[in-house]
């Protein structure tokens, strides 16, 4: 399916015939479409087959993979149609002086611009609750995913939601301001990298608009001495190499410390070298393709300059077409790229470490905080030291993963504000106080 933009006119008549909807509901905005949303989640289930396929087909994962989070997105739909009315119940307080309560009423026309490294667990994760809050939503997906962005808005009209509930603008990247800009648009939820972060935010700021951003991450996998490494050795090839390695949440920089280094590797790199690449169709692929050529060549740059700089090639560092190879770097410093930048692609980096202190040190010598991973066998030493790392999440014996009962985001450079939960479904509301007298 080629990418056929609507113009900007047409798009503008869509904002408008969402906020007309949202204001002839606006009154009984806390009759929630649960059923509707149950109504979703059957019909992702229901052709999970068919719509893992154009995922695949759109950016290169592997089917089994694109499976899965055609099912999390239903889990997702699940998860907010049974808790959506206990999230966002008034509040009550009583004083001698008055009776209060604090009520969350939807805002409006919710933007939502969304990244193609998960086309349908991104979207689903935030049009969900934003419409069970009460809004309505319109959303420009990434453009070389556009089919993905065609079903989801077909699945809702199947579902039973009336024409303006959500809205797929098929737009190009340059009209997004003006969208913005709309009076109608009242908040903005990007997904996606640090430079299109910076730059929605800064209209949504400029026009006294909220926005919530999930971007980019540089997670560290921390390994320490007393790391059971047969239970936590697969749970490091996933948070590593699942989706090629395409996941704001992947674990980037490995450190090790000292006294299991060698055994790490040792157990590392043959499930590295055993990963099988290639045709995301094949069921037993775990390695497609990068979803275009350019990001395999951006990160074929970012080894090659660090080789350069002194790292070693353990396994793999070859590119051919949008295909890089499963890759493990050693002797990597916190100087070279593959360190200090955000690698967007099946690269593990490697690093020896003496200390926890160490650790954390390094783990935060980043701009970006999204999450950390911790593995020990005495979990309960490093708990009460999960404060020490500038992460929005902190995962003990566990790779980083988003979880719809769990509050998800990051901070400095990985974004602010949160999805999924509670936290997620209040983020586009309007918590208002009402106070009556007593007096």
């Amino acid at each position: 399916m080629s990418n056929q933009y609507i113009t900007i006119d047409q798009a503008v008549q869509k904002i408008e015939q969402a906020n007309d909807l949202f204001i002839k509901n606006k009154a009984n905005y806390r009759n929630r479409p649960v059923d509707k949303i149950r109504k979703v989640g059957e019909i992702l289930l229901k052709n999970k087959q068919e719509y893992a396929r154009v995922i695949s087909e759109e950016m290169g994962k592997p089917v089994f993979e694109s499976i899965a989070e055609i099912e999390k997105s239903a889990l997702n739909c699940e998860f907010y149609a049974e808790h959506a009315d206990e999230f966002l119940k008034d509040r009550k307080y009583s004083t001698e002086r008055y009776e209060a309560t604090v009520r969350y009423e939807p805002l409006g026309v919710i933007l939502g611009v969304m990244p193609w490294n998960f086309p349908f667990w991104q979207v689903f994760r935030f049009a969900v609750p934003t419409i069970l809050a009460g809004n309505t939503i319109v959303v420009k997906h990434a453009s070389n995913v556009p089919k993905s962005a065609q079903i989801i808005e077909e699945i809702f009209l199947e579902a039973g939601f009336e024409e303006g509930f959500y809205f797929n603008l098929s737009l190009e990247s340059k009209y997004i301001q003006t969208i913005i800009e709309h009076p109608f648009i009242k908040a903005v939820s990007l997904t996606g990298s640090e430079k299109a972060g910076s730059s929605v935010a800064s209209i949504a700021g400029k026009e006294i608009k909220k926005s919530v951003l999930e971007l980019g991450g540089s997670n560290a996998f921390i390994i320490m001495d007393d790391a059971d490494l047969d239970k936590i050795i697969d749970k490091a090839i996933n948070a590593r190499y699942r989706n090629a390695g395409q996941s704001c949440i992947a674990a980037k920089r490995f450190l090790v410390q000292e006294g299991i280094y060698e055994e790490f590797l040792t157990k590392f790199t043959p499930k590295v070298k055993a990963l099988k690449m290639g045709d995301p169709f094949d069921e037993s692929t775990e390695i497609g393709p990068l979803a275009r050529i350019d990001l395999a060549e951006e990160l074929e740059e970012q080894v090659n300059k660090s080789v350069e700089m002194g790292a070693k090639i353990l396994v793999g560092g070859k590119r051919k077409d949008a295909f890089y190879e499963p890759t493990i770097l050693t002797e990597v410093t916190s100087e070279m790229p593959v360190f200090k930048e955000e690698t967007f692609g099946p690269v593990a980096v490697v690093s020896k470490i003496k200390t926890f202190e160490e650790a954390v040190e390094l783990s935060n010598l980043t701009t970006f905080g999204l999450g950390v991973s911790i593995c020990s066998v005495n979990v309960d030493k490093y708990t009460d030291k999960a404060h020490l790392f500038d992460e929005g999440a902190v995962f003990f014996n566990e790779l980083v993963r988003s979880d719809p009962k769990l509050p998800f985001g990051g901070v400095k450079k990985s974004g602010f504000g949160r999805e999924l939960s509670e936290d997620g479904i209040r983020e586009f509301v309007n918590t208002k106080t009402i106070v009556v007298s007593k007096a």
